[in-house]
């Protein structure tokens, strides 16, 4: 590992496709030179989250296929996207997954950069729709032309190993012995790599709708 990386545990994280966009406010600030391009991996989401789990690589994998759906084969461009999610902060894994969505496309709730003389905001371009809760549903929309794309999240369709709940359990109750432990770790990063790396094996675990 070169100095100054992290090491990562799974070896499958450098294996999932990368999300690539242009930002016109880096360009215009001098962060990188015109035309260059930001790259996020799944492991700049795990730095962000601190872990890997099914929702941090939901929200990598959902916020990837809406920008995709998006803009094609165009390069997305960072800060003029926006994104709703139905629902309350604190309902389900929205909050984290919140994050991880802000970070890749540059869109934030009221936190957000307000932006340089009514250009590059930043700022209620991520919307939670507190009143209008739908499981795991998420709404991107280019603030350019409207073009937009819902995505449903379903991890119900993935397989459940019987052993996942005990093995948990003992984990954090610091029961487990190092063998289950190992056994527990596989399983739960065995999951984010199906829903990264393998989605198309199970149909419905992202559910689109374009408009």
């Amino acid at each position: 590992m070169p100095e100054g990386q992290s090491e990562w545990k799974q070896d499958f994280f450098d294996k999932v496709k990368p999300i690539v966009l242009k930002d016109p406010l880096a360009y215009i600030l001098g962060a990188m030179k015109e035309g260059d391009l930001l790259v996020f991996r799944y492991a700049d989401a795990v730095k962000l989250a601190g872990h890997s789990c099914a929702a941090v690589s939901g929200a990598y994998k959902i916020t990837a296929k809406a920008l995709k759906l998006l803009y094609g084969d165009d390069i997305p461009v960072r800060g003029d996207i926006k994104v709703l999610i139905k629902g309350k902060p604190t309902d389900l894994a929205y909050g984290p997954m919140s994050q991880v969505i802000s970070f890749i496309t540059g869109a934030a709730p009221v936190t957000g950069f307000r932006g340089i003389g009514g250009d590059f905001k930043r700022q209620n371009l991520l919307i939670f729709d507190e009143g209008h809760f739908e499981y795991n549903t998420f709404v991107f929309q280019r603030v350019d032309n409207g073009k937009g794309v819902r995505i449903t999240y379903d991890t119900s369709v993935l397989p459940e190993d019987n052993k996942m709940g005990d093995l948990m359990s003992a984990v954090f109750s610091k029961s487990a012995t190092r063998e289950e432990h190992e056994e527990f770790i596989n399983l739960w990063q065995g999951k984010v790599k199906k829903i990264l790396l393998e989605d198309d094996k199970y149909p419905g675990l992202f559910k689109v709708e374009e408009f």
